[in-house]
């Protein structure tokens, strides 16, 4: 495993901030971190970098623990935290200069990382003088620099223009083919786009760890019917299985049912018996940000 983290507790004060939490990924998964503010997926990424020692638990990346092999974690992953920090007043090539020294390498790869994070327009200039997108791009390519095995992105994109987002995100999939990638977000579209699996917590509990696929495979389904006029929503209650009736503008209501059972034939059918006209009739997909809401609300 790339990242293995087994019954890690972490407490502020009175705050538990993680609270037994277990999981792992394999070497080229792309995961999605995903919770709420304050759910512990920002204590989580700095006890994987070494940053936090846990409470109680262990982990490791690539093999090593965090807690006695510090030196060979660090070397082996890169990581872009959410408050980038950088040194205004370096150059972009000085700072990832001195980067390189720090990690002991060649500086032959830096013409290539910032070719690679789409550096190359504003590389002479001094990184103070960069958008908050282009300073982004900059802390990730600090991240690459020494060729991890695994990176740690905690929101990656923050700042970025929609040009520069979907340049970053398909630079993260094609690092993802030979790289773990754990990724913190709140942007639900961009885990759907980049991620493999996700993981939810909640309140420092795990509370989804699953395949994008099989997370969207749930037994509730909404039906969305439009009517001709205004109908008692007691009345489309009484139909089997729904869980939730919710009028959302006008005469379009929103059935939720928990059946694994198409429930379009019989909502057509009930609305037929009640002498009801239906205007439209579909069956709408759960969208991660659905089922996040769910998980963590």
């Amino acid at each position: 495993m790339s990242i293995k983290v087994q019954n890690i507790t972490k407490t502020f004060g009175q705050q538990k901030a993680l609270n037994d939490v277990s999981f792992s990924i394999k070497k080229g998964e792309i995961v999605g971190f995903l919770g709420p503010n304050g759910a512990g997926k920002s204590t989580m990424m700095r006890i994987l970098t070494t940053y936090y020692k846990a409470d109680t638990g262990t982990a490791e990346v690539n093999g090593f623990d965090v807690l006695t092999a510090e030196r060979d974690v660090q070397k082996s992953l890169g990581y872009l935290p959410e408050h980038n920090p950088l040194y205004l007043d370096m150059y972009v090539r000085e700072y990832l200069a001195f980067h390189a020294e720090v990690h002991g390498i060649s500086k032959t790869m830096i013409n290539d990382i910032i070719e690679q994070t789409g550096l190359t327009p504003e590389s002479y200039k001094k990184i103070g003088q960069l958008s908050k997108g282009y300073r982004q791009r900059v802390g990730l390519a600090a991240a690459l620099l020494h060729d991890p095995e695994v990176l740690i992105l905690d929101e990656p994109t923050t700042g970025l223009d929609p040009n520069q987002l979907m340049e970053i995100r398909k630079l993260i999939r094609e690092i993802g083919k030979h790289k773990t990638i754990l990724l913190s977000t709140h942007i639900m579209k961009e885990v759907e786009e980049i991620c493999d699996r996700v993981i939810i917590i909640n309140k420092g509990k795990l509370v989804a760890d699953k395949k994008l696929d099989e997370l969207r495979e749930t037994k509730e389904q909404i039906i969305v019917v439009e009517f001709d006029y205004r109908v008692e929503e007691m009345l489309l209650k009484q139909m089997s299985h729904v869980a939730q009736v919710k009028n959302v503008g006008g005469f379009v209501y929103e059935i939720s049912f928990r059946t694994d059972k198409d429930m379009r034939p019989a909502v057509f059918d009930f609305a037929h018996d009640n002498k009801l006209k239906t205007l439209q009739l579909n069956r709408k997909n759960k969208n991660l940000e659905s089922l996040f809401t769910e998980l963590t609300s």
